[in-house]
């Protein structure tokens, strides 16, 4: 705004330089040749003067009885400075000291009033600002609008590709704009390449078991008949005990790995939990305990049926095998989880004993035979659906408490 003012004030100077080169011989003349009404009004705020090197002065009307100051210096270009003009108000004016051909020297001063860039600056403030500031929301407005339009696509795919694995379908491109759809088919690519080997992985850790488990047996029949006849076998025993324990834990981690991030497996986990329980009902029967069971309906897990019912099953074994008289499971959903409670009347287990019963490659006793999945792989298994497993005190039976917790969100209802 100063740069235009200052452009104007030097454009005037120049008028009127062009006006003097021609009324040099009668100065006078200016009034008429250089047109503006303000020039004509007194104390306009518009201003010239001319001065000779006589030292002769010739003003506009406008500056009435009187003159405008000029710089010190004589300069030969358009000097711009401020000043104060009639009834000191503050002018800026445009100064030169010009030759002309006829040899006569002249002072050129054009003014103008400092008050109106005040006033032009006051409006810019009280009209062009809030404009500025309305056409700055809508500029902010539109880049959210383009935005909120440009990732519509892609939370939708973002969200379909999360259901994909619940539905067990392939998206569909042509549901997306030109621009995502190749994405959405190397989605698709990719998401049946790691399904692929998943299920790969996890066969081939069920073969690996059953081609194990088989000689295990054999082994373990054969050390059967060998104590019979008489034979010490108890180091052999612990031996294959020790190899099972560590096949178990070895299979275990392969199936938990990636299975979480890579499976869509759903389980109806009320009805594995009856399944179970009608099996160790008559385990515990035959032992004259007792199972009481108290679960939820329709609560669906998005995990590997195999998984969670092989860590349920070595649970319920181990609470069975270690109650005095009863064992009772209850599963509910609790918040945002799901919440599995696994409760016996057995000696339980004090807390550093809890601790190594977690522990990698701990058991709960050695003297009892087994070599089943054991805790510390149950609670790897389940890490690997965000899952967890605590040992405790039970309130109602008093002995050991085992607390399987289901994250909700890995549910699917």
């Amino acid at each position: 705004m100063s740069d235009r003012f200052d452009a104007a004030l030097v454009d005037r100077h120049t008028e009127l330089v062009v006006g003097l080169s021609i009324t040099t011989e009668n100065p006078e003349a200016l009034r008429d040749l250089v047109f503006d009404p303000a020039y004509g009004t007194p104390y306009s705020g518009r201003y010239w003067q001319v001065s000779n090197d006589q030292g002769e002065l010739f003003t506009s009307a406008s500056l009435f009885d009187e003159t405008l100051k000029e710089p010190k210096g004589e300069p030969n270009t358009p000097t711009l400075w401020n000043t104060t003009g009639p009834d000191n108000e503050a002018v800026r004016v445009a100064y030169q000291r010009i030759t002309f051909e006829d040899g006569s020297i002249w002072g050129v001063s054009v003014a103008e009033g400092q008050s109106q860039l005040v006033a032009e600056r006051q409006a810019a403030q009280t009209y062009l600002l809030p404009l500025f500031g309305l056409v700055g929301l809508t500029g902010v407005a539109g880049s959210l609008l383009l935005m909120s339009v440009i990732q519509g696509p892609l939370r939708k795919l973002q969200t379909d590709v999360a259901g994909r694995w619940d539905k067990d379908e392939d998206l569909n491109p042509s549901d997306y704009p030109g621009e995502v759809a190749p994405l959405v088919s190397d989605l698709n690519q990719l998401l049946r390449r790691n399904q692929v080997i998943v299920s790969g992985s996890r066969k081939q850790a069920a073969d690996l078991a059953h081609a194990l488990k088989t000689p295990s047996s054999i082994l373990r029949n054969e050390l059967s008949e060998l104590t019979d006849s008489g034979a010490n076998t108890d180091i052999a025993r612990e031996a294959l005990d020790r190899i099972d324990a560590q096949l178990n834990r070895a299979l275990a981690r392969l199936r938990a790995m990636n299975t979480a991030e890579l499976s869509h497996s759903r389980t109806d986990l009320s009805s594995s939990i009856e399944r179970l329980a009608r099996l160790f009902t008559l385990t515990a029967e035959r032992e004259q305990k007792t199972l009481a069971v108290s679960c939820d309906p329709g609560m669906w897990v998005r995990m590997d049926a195999q998984d969670i019912e092989e860590v349920l099953g070595n649970l319920l074994d181990n609470a069975v095998k270690w109650c005095s008289e009863s064992v009772h499971v209850s599963a509910k959903r609790k918040g945002q989880d799901i919440e599995i409670r696994i409760e016996d009347d057995g000696p339980g287990l004090p807390e550093e004993a809890r601790r190594e019963a977690l522990r990698p490659g701990g058991r709960l006793d050695t003297s009892v035979a087994g070599s089943g999945l054991g805790l510390s792989i149950a609670v790897e298994l389940l890490n690997a659906y965000d899952a967890r497993l605590e040992l405790g005190v039970s309130d109602s039976l008093a002995g050991l408490e085992v607390r399987v917790t289901i994250p909700m969100r890995a549910n699917q209802a």
